[in-house]
């Protein structure tokens, strides 16, 4: 066998298309409407990057952002965004008086988090938006805590401490059923908050999923996460299906050619850039719009079988983008490694070069 020294830079890159983002934001906006649409960045906006998607997203139609932690919060805060942002994921390091004095809306789900924004010593109200459990078990006040946590809420808002903005919850999305179920246990819970003296000015529970086909559980705002960057949070549609389009294309040189029996590329992206390497005897990457199977993936490159094709050293492999173009979308990635596309997106290391089109 010989082989075709490389002449190529063997750098993968992530290719994200705003002008998708864009569209698939404000084709969400339009759906969910009257109710307002809060773009989730968590983990640096699914891997997009943060502020080019917070930017994009906001100008096609996001109200407000959620950010999870109060550092992504301060971020944005520091670029110039100014539209709502929500944090929800906070821990004992949490600077509480930065993220208040930022005017980034708390969410708040157990009682000990609203005596850390009690003794934070913040110079203005904290805006908070208090969550029961309704099914996921991720965070929330339990239905025999969450009196107590209102109780406690309404008694820091008397004292100017506290603004109480928001009831809201997530869905397990484990079935129609189950979601019915948590949507009729978070109604149940905004009653009993009111009867405790809780008045709140919006009430939102519905993420992806049931932002789509729930149009009963959307209240005031819907958290949109995957299906903003273009991608089906169902296993029966894809994100065409639901007229959105994918925003991110991973794509990697081909840096050698391998000339025998068969002939062989060698891909310049591999594990350490987020390539699964379960599931590789299913897949295959696309050059020239022809598929090539993959036979290997090592820690910096990936090899495939591009047998009769003609390629050549420089030319681009495609392993995943909007499937036009002959490559397959993240999804069928998903299904090949057993995993999400969330996972997907999310895993592209952080060495991966972003290139902003659109």
């Amino acid at each position: 066998m010989t082989i075709v020294d490389a002449i190529a830079e063997p750098l993968p890159r992530a290719v994200i298309d705003l002008a998708a983002l864009r569209h698939n934001v404000s084709h969400l906006t339009s759906l969910i409407a009257p109710s307002e649409l809060m773009l989730a960045v968590k983990a640096d906006a699914y891997g997009h990057g943060l502020l080019p998607v917070a930017e994009a997203g906001i100008e096609s139609g996001a109200a407000s952002l959620a950010v999870l932690e109060i550092p992504v919060g301060l971020v944005l805060r520091h670029a110039g965004i100014t539209v709502p942002l929500l944090a929800w994921l906070h821990g004992a390091d949490t600077d509480w008086r930065a993220g208040i004095e930022a005017d980034i809306e708390l969410g708040i789900s157990a009682r000990w988090q609203l005596d850390a924004i009690a003794a934070s010593g913040a110079d203005r109200p904290a805006v908070v938006h208090l969550k029961v459990d309704t099914g996921l078990s991720r965070n929330g006040a339990t239905r025999e805590d969450w009196p107590g946590l209102v109780d406690a809420a309404v008694a820091l808002q008397k004292q100017g401490i506290v603004r109480i903005r928001a009831a809201w919850s997530h869905l397990a999305d484990a079935s129609i059923a189950d979601d019915e179920a948590a949507l009729a246990q978070f109604r149940e819970a905004v009653v009993v908050a009111e009867e405790h003296g809780a008045t709140f000015e919006i009430l939102h529970l519905a993420a992806s999923s049931a932002g789509i086909r729930m149009p009963e559980a959307r209240f005031d705002l819907v958290r949109f996460g995957i299906a903003a960057y273009g991608v089906s949070p169902f296993d029966d549609s894809t994100g065409a299906d639901l007229g959105l389009i994918p925003a991110m294309r991973l794509e990697a040189p081909v840096t050698r050619i391998h000339v025998g029996g068969t002939t062989h590329a060698r891909i310049g992206i591999g594990y350490a850039d987020g390539v699964p390497t379960l599931g590789i005897a299913k897949a295959h990457v696309s050059i020239g719009g022809l598929p090539c199977p993959v036979l290997a993936v090592d820690a910096d490159s990936m090899l495939v079988d591009v047998g009769a094709n003609r390629v050549e050293v420089g030319d681009t492999a495609i392993l995943f983008g909007p499937g036009v173009n002959g490559e397959v979308i993240a999804e069928k990635w998903a299904d090949w490694a057993e995993t999400i596309a969330d996972e997907m997106l999310t895993g592209v290391a952080q060495r991966v070069p972003r290139v902003y089109v659109g």
